[in-house]
């Protein structure tokens, strides 16, 4: 058996694997990707920042704001 990753550019294509798999010639798998593509930054930096209340946040903003006056 060989195991080969494919990038689905349309998804019509998985009626077609559903297909094979029903005639026994494939076996689907839901893997989670190794790694995120570089181009998916909200993955890349997610977690990059401290939660912090809104409040704080709001005065951040404010301040910033107040600097380029």
């Amino acid at each position: 058996m060989q195991t080969v990753t494919i990038d689905i550019i349309n998804n019509k294509v998985f009626k077609l694997l559903q297909d094979l798999e029903l005639l026994q010639l494939i076996r689907l798998r839901k893997d989670k990707p190794t790694s995120a593509p570089v181009n998916e930054w909200s993955t890349k930096y997610k977690g990059a920042m401290s939660k912090q209340p809104i409040v704080d946040i709001d005065e951040q903003v404010r301040q910033l704001r107040n600097e380029w006056e």
